[in-house]
């Protein structure tokens, strides 16, 4: 039998023929084919994601659900993860990312959670590739104009552009909601005698295989696979949403479970898997769009804006009730019995007959071989001496704020509605994402970033300063960092140098998340992220999550004021590794980034909590790409004011300015409350570096542009 058009390796199909005691037909072929991708069975990377903390102080719900969810207080919790949608958005960028958004929206829902804001990490190939323009707007609209109807509110997240995105552009996507503890909804409580429920959509052809098809490396083939390529409706999901929570509400449900990839199969198979029962399903009770389905077509189907729901035989009634009320199709397509066999019937025949355990968990993983590169340290060869000094500090600096990976993304931001819901304090465009929780005084802070150019350069270093630098963002606000979700974005797995790089950026965040207590509670892994072109840098996206106590803990940036005192707080010895300003002068990427301390991280963090709860400053600011120059020139232009800036040290000004890495952070102090500034950062790398005030920004040997200036080229580009 020709397995492998089904995607299945020799070992695979061994372990299935061994399991079942014949050859798998060809509809169960086609299941597990999908089931063992790697998109759904992380064969190559399960035993690697055991090195990430899962476990923490307000950690309620760690991975192996729907999402993760971590501890607001006072009974409520918030749901979080992020999701990939790589391959479908290079394909077709807006119905892409549009689903990409619905999937993560009822990743959240599952468990019980009302969704309140979403955030997404969008990876664009060169601005002047002509196929980025036509990328890059339908994967901005399709996210824009999902969330946007759904009613979800898009607050934040990161936008970066480089040419190994050209083939192959990333969209990874966001969500966070809200959930009373003693209301979660599980998939892990199905029990026998109950009935399998679909809610929502009917099933068509769309998206049929897209796990798969995200499994693979985008070859030209590939791009005309539109046929994988789900087609999304928010404003059924809308309605699948509202129906979900007043079933919840009403407890009406047993167990739940999104249908994203592999669609039927994967929620009914992951329900009974988790639950430890077996499941019979019958396809011909399945509401249908398209007509002559096969079964196999109808196990795979990804269509969207479908719920799994497990629910009591004597509450169906009630549960058809509801999905009446909100115009949903409500079919029973299945029972739960004991045992471990998970079969499909189709106008009274049995077409497919597996063990649950079988599709879930026995998918033989796989350990690539693994090779660090060798001209690894060759990369770090970077030669500083040989680097010249900027002649015009001013245009140096301008084409830096210039870079479409620094310029503000109004263009973005403006097709998002962030405001919906009415719970956004800062949205997109600020370092942190703050949301109001109604009735409390608390608010959420949220970041998303990426570094891939480190990960590039050293993936070890490239993954801890990842997850620093979203912890950073957060304790300068003043927020609590509670746990983070994670997309690793990566190219083949079958390259021994690729492998060796996702082996150590996980080994590098999980020695970040461990030093900063702050545990993975969900996430994501995208492989195959190239294409004959070329491959992607190593890009695991982070989204962490804070707790800030009430509105006046909570620290702003650019907010400076006449007279303000400016400190940069950190070490002086930073890094050009990686770091913008080497991108935005055209040189090849070389250096090696900053080695991660943990203590010295964990000492930053502590301080910057303590520094915006005791209102010792007014603006605070972690330093991040483009550096100090870069966190001035932003905080400069948003103030509406300049600073005269002295920089007293015998370290080179383009590597204090302009380096990264490292727990660093920019301060503007009221004088009156600069002795209260330093007596927290006593024993900490603090540096006064001059007064905010006038209407230009200079820097004493270096650049000096006017305010007016800076805001011209930073926010028009």
């Amino acid at each position: 039998m020709d397995f492998s058009k089904y995607g299945i390796r020799k070992e695979e199909f061994a372990v299935a023929e061994a399991a079942l005691g014949r050859e798998p037909n060809e509809c169960e072929l086609r299941i597990l084919g999908v089931m063992w991708s790697e998109h759904c069975s992380y064969k190559s990377t399960k035993h690697l994601l055991k090195h990430f903390p899962v476990r923490g102080p307000k950690v309620v719900l760690g991975p192996g659900e729907n999402a993760g969810i971590v501890d607001l207080g006072d009974g409520l919790g918030a749901a979080f993860k992020a999701e990939s949608h790589n391959h479908p958005s290079a394909v077709a960028p807006y119905q892409g990312a549009a689903t990409g958004v619905g999937g993560i929206i009822r990743d959240i829902l599952a468990l019980g959670a009302r969704p309140l804001a979403s955030m997404d990490g969008l990876f664009f190939g060169d601005i002047d590739n002509r196929r980025t323009g036509h990328l890059s707007a339908g994967i901005v609209k399709g996210v824009g104009d999902y969330g946007n109807a759904v009613g979800v509110p898009t607050v934040g997240g990161k936008t970066a552009y480089d040419s190994c995105y050209n083939e192959n552009p990333l969209l990874n996507a966001f969500c966070i909601g809200l959930v009373e503890l003693d209301k979660i909804v599980s998939s892990q409580t199905a029990r026998p005698g109950q009935l399998v429920v679909l809610l929502g959509s009917k099933t068509g052809r769309d998206g049929i295989a897209g796990a798969a098809f995200a499994s693979a490396e985008l070859s030209e083939d590939a791009k005309e696979s539109r046929p994988s390529i789900q087609i999304g409706d928010p404003f059924a999901e809308k309605m699948l949403i509202e129906a979900c929570l007043e079933l919840k509400e009403k407890n009406l449900i047993v167990s739940m479970q999104d249908m994203g990839a592999a669609g039927i199969t994967s929620s009914s198979s992951e329900v009974a898997a988790k639950s430890g029962v077996g499941m019979k399903l019958h396809f011909d009770r399945v509401p249908l769009r398209a007509a002559d389905m096969e079964p196999w077509e109808i196990a795979l189907s990804e269509s969207q804006e479908r719920m799994l729901l497990i629910i009591d035989p004597e509450h169906m009634e009630d549960v058809s009730s509801v999905a009446r009320k909100w115009e949903l199709d409500c079919a029973v397509i299945g029972e739960t019995e004991e045992g471990d066999d998970y079969s499909i019937f189709f106008h009274g025949e049995k077409v497919a007959s597996l063990p649950v355990s079988l599709i879930g968990d026995r998918c033989p993983p796989i350990h690539w071989p693994s090779e660090r590169p060798a001209d690894f340290e060759t990369r770090w060869n970077f030669d500083l001496d040989g680097l010249t000094a900027p002649g015009d500090w001013n245009t140096t600096l301008l084409s830096l704020l210039g870079n479409p990976s620094m310029s503000p993304k109004h263009w973005i931001f403006d097709q998002y509605d962030s405001m919906v819901q009415l719970n956004t304090v800062r949205g997109p465009g600020h370092p942190v994402s703050v949301l109001r929780i109604k009735g409390r005084d608390s608010l959420i802070a949220l970041v998303f970033d990426a570094d891939p150019w480190k990960c590039g350069l050293d993936p070890f270093r490239g993954g801890a300063e990842t997850v620093a630098r979203t912890v950073r963002a957060l304790s300068v606000a003043g927020a609590e960092p509670l746990g983070l979700t994670d997309c690793l974005n990566f190219p083949s797995p079958e390259v021994p140098g690729q492998y060796w790089a996702l082996e150590e950026c996980i080994k590098g965040m999980a020695a970040a998340c461990e030093a900063l207590g702050c545990p993975v509670v969900s996430g994501n892994v995208s492989l195959y992220n190239e294409t004959k072109s070329g491959a992607i840098l190593p890009t695991p996206v982070v989204g962490t999550v804070g707790l800030i106590p009430s509105p006046e803990d909570c620290l702003p940036s650019g907010a400076w004021e006449e007279g303000d005192v400016l400190f940069l707080v950190g070490p002086c010895n930073a890094s050009l590794a990686g770091s913008l300003y080497i991108r935005s002068l055209g040189l090849p990427e070389s250096g090696r980034p900053l080695e991660f301390s943990g203590e010295a991280e964990k000492d930053f963090s502590e301080r910057a909590v303590g520094t915006a709860r005791a209102k010792a400053a007014r603006s605070g600011r972690a330093l991040a790409g483009g550096g100090l120059a870069a966190a001035l020139a932003k905080d400069s232009a948003e103030s509406g004011l300049g600073a005269r800036i002295t920089l007293g040290i015998p370290t080179r000004k383009d590597v204090v300015l302009f380096g990264e890495g490292g727990a660093r952070a920019l301060y503007a102090v009221p004088m009156a409350r600069v002795p209260l500034f330093k007596v927290i950062w006593s024993g900490y790398p603090c540096l006064e570096l001059g007064r905010a005030g006038g209407d230009s920004l200079s820097v004493e040997g270096a650049f000096s542009l006017t305010v007016a200036r800076i805001q011209e080229i930073w926010r028009n580009n």
